[in-house]
């Protein structure tokens, strides 16, 4: 009898736990992301507390609104910017359908050797926008329900942000506490290994997040560097935001439209540099450094990082630059005690009389 009153209660302890899942399933997202962000900055909170006299509570809420001034306004910013740009190239591409082309730029003939077949091309389209428009029609509808479904999606980006930045200030004044119970839990589970799998994976978060921040830090310096040469104006402002898109592992979309703003300018020698070095020095420094700074100063194999920054990324968005490669260094340590616990010792063999 206690053996299945015992059984009901794990029972129920599961149910409670899978219902318990379910109502925080929306806020995956959010809480994911408050974690990492108060991981990754609670050296931060540690000195800001000590220098406010160790209360934890007023350093949580001056860290968070260091947080909001410093990203959350920004992107809020960016993500009304780009729906705004959605706009403007939905009501662009209805005057194309209307007006046509613009007469072609001076700089597209003086184009060496196919020149004058680009600006003949140009009036061709031109001529035949109508016929063109026409026949895409019929496709321009489900275009502009995607440009409203990314806009939505941008929307919904900004709120979870939003969300995030309350609960990292939970994560903050209540740290301390939130560790103290997951290495209780680990103890449960797994006894004297807690202590090791809990720096394994606090030690795989912090070689992650110093590889996103330090790749995004070296891809800024580099479109910097171009930019000044390509004579880009602004180009310490196109580095700042280059760090920032680097973050999110799109700085094409700084470097790609100064290449285009110096096609439309005729600096075609500098617009062929800079292409160069945007794809292969600024966006190629990212599968290079990245996962070197990652692996460094910890046991894993180059190759085990490489598959759990990419193979992660592709399974889980962008949460899986974090999640990849700390779920193939637990599973790497996992199997490593497994196979070290079931080595069978050593026989040392009986030396031969000299």
């Amino acid at each position: 009898m206690a053996n299945n009153d015992r059984l009901l209660v794990q029972i129920l302890l599961l149910g409670l736990l899978g219902a318990s899942l379910w109502v925080l399933a929306p806020f995956w997202s959010a809480l994911f992301w408050a974690a990492v962000l108060s991981f990754a900055s609670w050296p931060v909170m540690r000195v800001l507390t000590r220098l406010l006299g160790g209360r934890q509570a007023l350093a949580a809420g001056l860290l968070t609104l260091t947080w909001t001034v410093a990203v959350a306004v920004p992107l809020v910013m960016l993500g009304f910017n780009l729906a705004d740009h959605i706009k403007d190239i939905t009501a662009l591409l209805k005057d194309f359908q209307v007006e046509g082309l613009p007469p072609a730029p001076a700089w597209l003939v003086g184009v060496p050797l196919v020149g004058e077949n680009l600006a003949s091309f140009w009036q061709t389209v031109d001529q035949q926008g109508a016929a063109f428009f026409a026949t895409v029609r019929p496709y321009l509808g489900q275009v502009g329900n995607w440009l409203l479904a990314r806009s939505a999606q941008i929307g919904g980006g900004m709120l979870e942000l939003a969300l995030s930045l309350v609960l990292v200030f939970f994560f903050y004044r209540d740290g301390p506490r939130l560790a103290a119970f997951a290495h209780s839990l680990l103890e449960r589970l797994i006894n004297d290994r807690a202590e090791h799998y809990l720096e394994l994976v606090a030690g795989t978060v912090q070689r992650v997040v110093n590889g996103v921040i330090g790749t995004a830090a070296a891809q800024a310096l580099l479109a910097w560097i171009g930019f000044m040469i390509a004579g880009v104006p602004g180009a310490l402002i196109l580095g700042i935001l280059t760090f920032g898109f680097s973050l999110i592992m799109v700085p094409p979309l700084i470097w790609g439209p100064a290449v285009i703003w110096l096609f439309w300018q005729g600096e075609l020698g500098m617009a062929i540099f800079l292409l160069i070095w945007g794809f292969f020095v600024i966006s190629g420094v990212d599968n290079i450094l990245k996962p070197y700074l990652i692996s460094r100063g910890g046991n894993l194999p180059l190759i085990v990082v490489l598959l759990g920054v990419f193979g992660g990324i592709l399974a889980f968005g962008f949460m899986g630059l974090f999640l990849g490669p700390t779920l193939l260094a637990v599973a790497y340590s996992l199997l490593s005690d497994w196979v070290a616990d079931k080595a069978p010792a050593a026989v040392e063999l009986p030396r031969e009389p000299h």
